[in-house]
């Protein structure tokens, strides 16, 4: 982008927001974490976050024409790429998604019927193509025994969060703090839906300054309860709901806005990750320059969250299918 002529923080901000999109898209580790901790259908999970992140997508994209149309030192037209170079490039970015097809197919089975398999079956299923790409790319011994050695490290690093995880929530639960706090929220004589706004405002006050995982691992054992709580409980029906939709609902629409907060803390400074990492790709290139390219951003993310909240559906429509 800079060789073509795009400003340099307008250019930075495009890459540091565009990178928060794979929170929400499957395969997710955020979306996976989050239903681990609060026991709920990772499958389900994953198909949510399909629409949002493609909405999102699309909100970054209407901006970033907006900005470049009124802004013509932004980014000159892109000239010199006919269709055929544009289709040319394409191929080597068909095994991605072909790995995501095939994963995806396997756990939703869109034939009908029951599912070919769970979504673990379905994420070893998805590394077993990928190592057949390798092999067929000409992937070496060591290049193996590197791939196996960091799976093995990322691997035990996970399971030890979440067994860090399962106890923290078991002394929570000694202690009964997500209850008292539940009772709390649900005491509020407030409309629900203005306490959940403020639980996700808080969400965004604490990005600022804890990293996107840690926070949800903090957070969910307590806040998790409450939401459900304000929604009246994990068995209520759409009827009787205060928001409009069952428990198990509640609980896919509750883990994308949570994980879109998330998203939303990786480009909010001071600690925004996604900005640290670009301002590292370029000496010339700063974090402040970063930061300033993506406050833009941050109004498209709010827009984003906000219609999320006004129309749940956008959420909802494909697990509601599964």
């Amino acid at each position: 982008m800079l060789k073509i002529g795009y400003n340099k923080q307008f250019a930075a901000g495009v890459v540091a927001a565009g990178g928060t999109l794979a929170s929400l898209i499957p395969p997710s580790a955020i979306l996976v974490i989050y239903a681990i901790i609060v026991e709920q259908d990772v499958g389900k999970l994953l198909l949510a976050g399909f629409i949002p992140g493609i909405f999102s997508a699309l909100v970054y994209g209407a901006l970033i024409i907006g900005m470049a149309l009124t802004f013509k030192n932004f980014g000159p037209p892109v000239s010199g790429f006919s269709w055929k170079d544009r289709f040319k490039a394409l191929p080597p970015a068909l095994p991605i998604f072909f790995v995501v097809f095939i994963i995806v197919v396997f756990i939703y089975n869109p034939f009908g019927g029951e599912a070919w398999g769970t979504p673990t079956e379905g994420g070893a299923l998805g590394a077993f193509v990928v190592f057949c790409m390798a092999a067929y790319k000409g992937m070496r011994w060591a290049e193996f025994k590197d791939a196996l050695l960091e799976t093995a490290k990322l691997s035990v690093m996970i399971f030890t969060i979440i067994w860090g995880v399962l106890i923290y929530v078991r002394f929570l639960g000694f202690a009964d703090l997500p209850g008292f706090f539940a009772d709390w929220v649900t005491s509020l004589e407030q409309d629900p839906m203005l306490t959940l706004i403020f639980i996700l405002l808080a969400y965004a006050v604490l990005g600022m300054f804890m990293d996107a995982i840690g926070m949800l691992l903090l957070t969910l054992p307590v806040v998790y309860p409450a939401v459900m709580a304000l929604n009246g409980g994990e068995a209520v029906s759409a009827a009787d709901s205060a928001f409009g939709m069952s428990g198990p609902m509640c609980a896919v629409w509750f883990g994308i806005l949570v994980v879109k907060m998330a998203e939303f803390c990786l480009i909010t400074p001071p600690i925004g990750l996604n900005c640290f990492v670009v301002a590292g790709v370029r000496d010339d290139l700063t974090v402040q320059d970063v930061f300033r390219g993506v406050t833009p951003f941050f109004i498209a993310d709010a827009v984003t969250i906000a219609l999320l909240i006004a129309f749940p559906w956008i959420v909802l429509w494909l697990p509601s299918l599964a």
